[in-house]
């Protein structure tokens, strides 16, 4: 298990941490900081100086999930990782990561309140004589955050009182991230996304708990299943609508291997238009899904990352003509 104590810079996230490993026996501390500074002795001085801060950095990501997953199978028990995670398109990769090798996750969050951050940053931009950053950061993430997180107020307590709060919390079984455990592929895969629309031709997107970017309902077919009927599977599964039809085939667009990625074959269907009564009642898996929302085209550029834009584009231009399109790495190869 990951216990993973969030919060802004300044809200006393290490000094809670080290005082909780006195009261989880076998836990250890894990600070993705080391995985920063190894990084900086590592790469490139161009590709560091295109970043402001490492968790930009994929391979940071995919670091701090896999020494996670190595500490935990060495030492076992309970890791402690005190780190300030603000974008949740990172939380939804790394705790995705976590959760596809079996990993739990505690999100806790500390909140001191403004005002407190405020003088403690005041405090360590004099000492470091340096401004310090990151709260209006903290401020524009703390609404998800809020919802994600196991929130401790800790305005008026000390790092042991706040770390005597955590493992209540723990005990209580609260903070867990139930996210849907995807393994992670180790050969090429096939999946089938579908398309549904409204009566305004806006297609439905869905926003995955595990992975970073929206996406469209859908998911890898099964051993021994045909693709159109994983499509119909995986959207009665994530939305709890019953297509009554076999949906059109739009798109077929061969993935290259990009590692850790295998890669394989994407294919889109056209399940039609949704009546508005259904789309009201569409039921999503807390674990796996925290969203939908019929979107333009042009609004799923603002959602989608690059690969799945493209690929919807070309669906939406084969639904037009009314054939598929044979694709590769999200170009026409036709």
């Amino acid at each position: 298990m990951i216990v993973w104590v969030n919060g802004a810079s300044g809200a006393g996230k290490t000094s809670a941490a080290r005082e909780l490993l006195d009261l989880l026996p076998g836990s250890t501390l894990y600070d993705p900081e080391v995985v920063g500074t190894g990084l900086g002795q590592l790469l490139p001085e161009k590709r560091l100086q295109e970043v402001t801060d490492f968790q930009d950095l994929p391979v940071w990501r995919r670091l701090v999930v896999d020494t996670a997953a190595a500490l935990l199978q060495e030492v076992g028990g309970v890791l402690v990782v005190p780190w300030t995670l603000l974008r949740q398109e990172y939380r939804d990769e790394m705790f995705g990561g976590l959760a596809s090798r079996g990993i739990v996750v505690r999100h806790v969050l500390l909140d001191p309140g403004e005002t407190i951050l405020h003088e403690r940053l005041a405090l360590r931009e004099a000492a470091e004589e340096q401004p310090a950053k990151g709260l209006p950061a903290y401020l524009d993430a703390l609404p998800w955050l809020s919802t994600d997180a196991y929130v401790i107020r800790t305005t008026r307590l000390t790092p042991r009182q706040t770390a005597e709060r955590i493992a209540e919390a723990l005990r209580q079984g609260v903070g867990r991230c139930d996210i849907v455990q995807t393994p992670e592929p180790t050969a090429e895969t096939v999946a089938s996304g579908v398309l549904l629309f409204d009566e305004h031709d806006r297609v439905l997107l869905v926003d995955p708990t595990y992975k970073p970017g929206w996406e469209f309902p859908g998911g890898v077919v099964e051993r021994g299943e045909a693709p159109a009927q994983a499509g119909l599977r995986e959207v009665s599964e994530e939305l709890g609508i019953e297509l009554a039809v076999v949906p059109r085939l739009l798109v077929v667009d061969w993935e290259p291997p990009s590692p850790p990625g295998y890669g394989g074959m994407r294919l889109l269907f056209d399940g039609g238009r949704i009546p508005a009564a259904d789309a009201a009642r569409l039921l999503l898996p807390g674990a796996e899904l925290r969203g939908w929302r019929f979107v333009t085209e042009d609004e799923a550029a603002a959602l989608l990352p690059p690969v799945r834009l493209d690929r919807l584009r070309w669906a939406l231009r084969a639904r037009e003509r009314g054939i598929p399109i044979n694709l590769e790495a999200g170009r026409s190869v036709e």
